[in-house]
């Protein structure tokens, strides 16, 4: 779909289905280009919006159980480039030394790191039980983001916003609230706004795929924080985990992977803000063709 029809797209499609309920329905061709239409024909689907920025970090992250004579310790392991905020609540407990009462343990791991939350004894003459509950989040609370204006993440153009901040359409979400999209054409080279290390990429999916994401780029920033760069064109990442990259290197090129409904660039900053990942205002350094910079709030 060429940007100027995209923008005309998402432009009708946030006035529209949002506020009086319309449903969008879309059909892909042999080459796999979506089309999208308030009208149903043969083979058409509804479009639905899903969460956008769900990432599969459940077997780098993970707890382990470690049973001892007497009693079972409970093993945290991180294998991402990237802190996790974890906790571990162990309740149900039956015969355990000390008393029957959860137990919370609240921790940050290293990168690629594995750490000891908790250990259970059991009390003298009788077997032990308990449940658990393992909860986890990217990054580190404590940090606390700093004042930093974002140069554009993208070479060429000019390009327009085809959804801001707040959007109607799919950033509502507490992940993708304050996130942007910019129309471009495929292949559009993307670069890192800002510096940092890469703690998660996805390079292989094509089309929609399973993962709304589609393919992707995580970079964490000196103070915490996280851009993040979506629907990329399958096979054309050239960073990869644990890179530390620098102001304007080359990240990938543009797509249309993913739970996306054309050719464009979803650029998102989060943090940690206590057991929840969360976009967060930002600004660029300078206006988008002309358009007023409304990344630091409602459009």
């Amino acid at each position: 779909m060429p940007a100027a029809r995209l923008l005309l797209f998402c432009a009708l499609f946030t006035a529209s289905a949002s506020s009086h309920g319309m449903t969008i329905y879309t059909t892909t061709d042999n080459y796999g280009v979506a089309s999208y239409s308030d009208t149903p024909s043969p083979g058409a689907k509804a479009f639905v919006y899903r969460e956008p920025m769900i990432e599969r970090i459940d077997t780098k992250v993970r707890l382990q159980t470690e049973a001892f004579p007497g009693g079972v310790r409970f093993i945290a392991r991180n294998e991402l480039y990237v802190p996790m905020e974890v906790e571990l609540r162990v309740d149900g407990l039956a015969n355990a030394f000390g008393g029957n009462a959860p137990r919370v343990v609240r921790r940050v791991l290293a990168p690629r790191s594995t750490l000891v939350l908790s250990a259970v004894l059991a009390a003298p003459g009788g077997a032990l039980k308990y449940n658990s509950k393992f909860r986890y989040a990217m990054g580190d609370p404590v940090q606390r983001a700093q004042g930093y204006r974002y140069p554009f993440p993208w070479k060429g153009g000019p390009f327009r916003i085809s959804q801001g901040p707040n959007g109607r359409v799919s950033h509502f979400g507490a992940r993708g609230r304050y996130a942007i999209d910019i129309a471009m054409p495929e292949g559009t080279p993307i670069i890192a706004a800002r510096g940092g290390m890469v703690v998660k990429v996805e390079n292989r999916q094509s089309g929609r795929g399973t993962n709304p994401s589609g393919n992707f780029v995580r970079i964490l920033h000196p103070d915490g924080t996280m851009g993040v760069y979506l629907h990329l064109m399958r096979g054309s990442v050239v960073v990869a985990e644990g890179q530390q990259v620098l102001v304007g290197q080359a990240l990938a090129k543009s797509g249309n992977t993913g739970n996306s409904t054309g050719p464009h660039l979803h650029f998102v900053v989060q943090r940690n803000v206590g057991l929840a990942l969360e976009s967060i205002p930002y600004q660029f350094d300078r206006p988008i063709n002309g358009m007023p910079d409304f990344t630091a709030g409602n459009p």
